[in-house]
C-alpha cells in the first residue's frame, strides 16, 4: 500500500511540532488529523502542497503548512511538496508559467533577461507580472488537481490489487 511506503520517509510529530518556523502555528499542530496517512489526507496534501509550489513567494512551506491545518490534510508532505520548485526547477516552472499566462491573457511572451537586481525587479518585473501571476495560479491548480485525482485513483488502484490478493489465496485455501 502508498501508506507503507510513504511512512518510510515521514519525519516524527514531534519534529514538526517543534520545528523554528512552525512554532506560529501553535497548538494548532497537534490536531492527529495532520499526520495520518489516508487516501484523503495524502490526496489533499499533493493538491495543497503542488499548488503552492506554484506561489511565487520565499515562504512556500510557511503557506503549505497554513494549508494542511486549515484543510487538515497532511502536514508533512504538504511541506515537502512545495519543493517541487527548488532553486533548480524554479527558472523553467516559473518561465513556463509565465508563457501559459500571456498565452492566456492572448500577449506575446516577450523575450526579456532576468538579472537578481534591484533595478530589474522594479522595472523588468512591471512588465510581466499579469501574466505570470496567471500563469502560476492556472499552473498551479491544473498541478493541483491533477495531484489530487492521481494520488486517489492510485491509492484506490492498489487497495482493489490487495483485495483481489487476498481474496485468490483465500480461495486456494480453502479448496
Amino acid at each position: 500500500m502508498p501508506k507503507k511506503f510513504l511512512q518510510k520517509f515521514m519525519p516524527d510529530h514531534d519534529t514538526i511540532r517543534n520545528h523554528k518556523h512552525l512554532k506560529i502555528f501553535g497548538t494548532l499542530l497537534h490536531s492527529p488529523n495532520l499526520f495520518h496517512l489516508n487516501r484523503r489526507s495524502v490526496a489533499g496534501a499533493f493538491a495543497n502542497g503542488l499548488f503552492n509550489a506554484f506561489i511565487p513567494v520565499p515562504f512556500q512551506m510557511i503557506l503549505a503548512a497554513a494549508g494542511a491545518i486549515l484543510f487538515k490534510v497532511n502536514l508533512p508532505l504538504s511541506i515537502a511538496l512545495v519543493w517541487v520548485t527548488n532553486p533548480l526547477t524554479m527558472a523553467p516552472i516559473f518561465y513556463g508559467a509565465y508563457k501559459i499566462g500571456a498565452w492566456l491573457m492572448g500577449t506575446e511572451a516577450g523575450d526579456f533577461h532576468f538579472e537578481l537586481t534591484t533595478e530589474w525587479l522594479m522595472n523588468g518585473l512591471a512588465a510581466i507580472w499579469q501574466p505570470f501571476l496567471l500563469g502560476c495560479f492556472v499552473s498551479g491548480t491544473v498541478a493541483a488537481i491533477l495531484g489530487y485525482l492521481t494520488i486517489r485513483l492510485y491509492w484506490r488502484y492498489r487497495i482493489v490489487r490487495e483485495w483481489r490478493k487476498r481474496n485468490k489465496k483465500r480461495a486456494k485455501l480453502s479448496s
